[in-house]
């Protein structure tokens, strides 16, 4: 009588959790960069104010989807801290794609929709600059990313608060520094992956 066996289920001895799943992180940073560079230009001020609308489907395809895609895969992976981090921004930039877009928040006093912009952007920076104590343990590129990152939500909720163009503007310009960061990190990543080694220094910690 021959012998069966149950499928094996059980990831193999010795290996790590999700460790057959491609690194989703410069996927993730890559979506959070592209599209919080065109956003930032908006900002900062380098194209008119009118073309924000270019940002829309950005923000909902890559930053939004992509990244939430990115945050699920590392959940596989067994990744708390790019889970959290993927899946919050990708969701924040599905939720700025509603906000923008479709929720009709310029039909309300604009006194009144400055400060409920003002009040989103202060709590994603609540969340960005907790997140950055975690990305400290990281890599210095992640954790260059996440402080930009609170500056960039700090200052543009000054702005709202403050209904100042000028303050608006600066955090464009560090929205843009942001995003470059995000993209060498990503770089770093999927060039380590084709080049069989670390190509450009993250600072790891």
């Amino acid at each position: 009588m021959s012998q069966t066996h149950a499928p094996e289920t059980a990831p193999a001895a010795g290996l790590a959790p999700g460790a057959h799943i491609a690194d989703p992180a410069p996927l993730g940073l890559a979506a959070f960069a592209l599209t919080t560079a065109v956003l930032s230009a908006v900002n900062a001020g380098w194209v008119p104010a009118s073309v924000e609308p270019v940002v829309f489907g950005l923000a909902l395809a890559y930053g939004g989807v992509g990244q939430f895609a990115a945050g699920m895969w590392e959940f596989a992976k067994g990744n708390t801290f790019g889970a959290t981090a993927f899946s919050s921004y990708g969701a924040f930039w599905v939720s700025f794609w509603w906000l923008t877009g479709h929720s009709g928040v310029d039909k309300i006093p604009a006194d009144d929709a400055a400060k409920g912009v003002g009040l989103y952007l202060l709590v994603w920076g609540i969340f960005t600059a907790y997140m950055s104590v975690a990305a400290s343990k990281v890599s210095g590129a992640v954790l260059a990313v996440f402080v930009l990152l609170t500056l960039t939500f700090l200052i543009l909720a000054w702005g709202e608060f403050a209904t100042s163009d000028g303050i608006h503007k600066l955090g464009g310009y560090v929205g843009l520094l942001t995003a470059l960061a995000a993209w060498y990190a990503s770089f770093a990543g999927v060039t380590a992956f084709t080049h069989k080694r670390q190509l450009v220094p993250v600072a790891p910690r």
